[in-house]
């Protein structure tokens, strides 16, 4: 006999009453175990990564992270360039409210006193670090790093970062030269190591000091590669051998071209073997064999970069944060490699502008992990076979990284700040970015191992009053 409509009300109110409990349980969770927060930020990577359906690039290390997370397909930066990228996201503010369009500014003296996120979670009982490259350094974040308002420690730099514009690359001539492309032998360079590697030893000790730690941390790792010189362990180039390294697709600057739509690469030419091409300006073009050297470099760098992520979150799973630590991968802005003529960043192309960014959260993009098992073992990208590995969900929908600020606030469930006022020059804190947190909205079944609250009901969520998602 089929069920009466009082009966199928019965069953309704019980149903919400059992999710209501659920997520009463997450919410307790949550908050008597707020999740730490690894913020790993790249710089100039655009989504050459196989989780991005690059069949050319071995990146296995970050595409484990992938099929581990929510992984925006559309995501862009406010504006390709460094600086103005990275305060824009870090402030939630558009670079037309942080007055930065370039390097020469601090937002807090020329624009307003406007919180960062590490800002909002040290104050809202976070320890703050930063390592490498999370800021640009220089002027626009007052030569520290924003510190120490953003920072509950000093942030770090590898010791080896002034070499990485100097004659450490040797050339056909036997001399060492400032070359854009640049692979080297590790135990020859100034000091035997390079940026990207220090940073990531002092991530892990960070890590190891906080896994002991009565309160949440909230790290942020920025790693320098694939940003120019292309200066990375000469090994990598074994991965990509000339003869496999196509041009770009559309290789040609558009004719009737507007010539403020197009930036003529001045970085890259004031490297000496650049220059040695003698290109002309604007446009070039770069002869066809050093556009395939190029590209070989950049594709090396990422996956030298690959490992770098991969010892980070291995030692992440090592020493068992990976079920109480959400993970954010993202980069500041993307790099042209000869599509429409162009090379490098500044432009308004979508491969100077589309970013990869992902989110891993524990107990909700991935089930948590059991005891001894690993969600991030690290994976060699020299193995002959590599696993192919799908990403986890993903969102087409166009987005900004301007949301991260309001993400992070809900997923951590912290109160996710009001939106902004226009103008909101002396609005100290507020966003101008919407929430992500709608999408992270799952309904598995079959899992017994989320977190409470995420078996069996659709959450609900109010995004401006700030739920928390956990």
């Amino acid at each position: 006999m089929p069920p009466t409509g009082c009966c199928l009300l019965w069953l309704g109110l019980v149903l919400a009453s059992v999710c209501t409990s659920l997520e009463s349980a997450a919410s307790s969770n949550s908050t008597t175990a707020p999740l730490n927060v690894l913020l790993i930020i790249v710089d100039d990577l655009r989504p050459s990564l196989g989780c991005y359906g690059d069949k050319l690039v071995r990146s296995p290390n970050i595409d484990q992270l992938a099929s581990h997370s929510l992984l925006f397909q559309n995501a862009f930066a406010q504006q390709a360039v460094c600086a103005p990228s990275r305060v824009s996201f870090l402030t939630g503010r558009r670079p037309d409210t942080t007055r930065l369009y370039d390097f020469n500014s601090y937002w807090r003296v020329h624009a307003g006193n406007f919180s960062t996120i590490p800002q909002y979670f040290k104050e809202n009982g976070y320890v703050t670090m930063s390592v490498g490259k999370v800021f640009h350094p220089g002027i626009s974040s007052n030569y520290s790093d924003d510190s120490p308002f953003s920072w509950s420690v000093p942030p770090y730099h590898p010791s080896s970062e002034k070499y990485e514009n100097t004659k450490t690359c040797r050339g056909p001539d036997g001399k060492l030269h400032a070359n854009l492309l640049c692979p080297v032998d590790v135990a020859d360079v100034p000091e035997g190591t390079l940026p990207d590697k220090q940073s990531t030893e002092q991530a892990i000790r960070l890590l190891e000091k906080m896994k002991t730690s009565a309160r949440p941390f909230f790290l942020a790792v920025g790693y320098h590669k694939p940003h120019i010189p292309f200066r990375y362990p000469k090994e990598f180039q074994k991965l990509y051998p000339l003869e496999n390294i196509t041009l770009a697709p559309d290789p040609q600057v558009p004719a009737g071209l507007p010539p403020v739509a197009y930036n003529p690469w001045m970085d890259i030419r004031q490297r000496e073997d650049v220059q040695a091409l003698n290109l002309s300006v604007p446009y070039g073009p770069i002869p066809v064999d050093f556009q395939r050297k190029i590209r070989q470099s950049y594709f090396a760098s990422v996956s030298y970069l690959d490992t770098q992520v991969g010892h980070l979150l291995s030692a992440l799973d090592d020493l068992q944060l990976a079920n109480s630590t959400i993970i954010v991968f993202v980069s500041d802005h993307g790099w042209a490699l000869g599509e429409h003529g162009e090379w490098a960043k500044y432009s308004n192309f979508d491969v100077a502008t589309r970013v990869p960014l992902m989110f891993y959260v524990p107990g909700r993009t991935a089930p948590l992990p059991e005891a001894g098992d690993k969600l991030f073992p690290y994976i060699d990208p020299f193995n002959s076979i590599l696993e192919l590995m799908e990403p986890g969900r993903q969102v087409m929908d166009l987005v900004e990284l301007l949301s991260l600020f309001p993400t992070l606030a809900g997923l951590t469930g912290l109160h996710v700040p009001p939106r902004c006022p226009v103008p909101s020059f002396r609005v100290a804190q507020c966003r101008e970015g919407q929430s992500l947190v709608k999408y992270f909205r799952f309904q598995d079944l079959d899992e017994d191992r989320y977190l409470p609250g995420m078996v069996g009901c659709r959450y609900t969520f109010i995004q401006e009053a700030g739920n928390s998602l956990l």
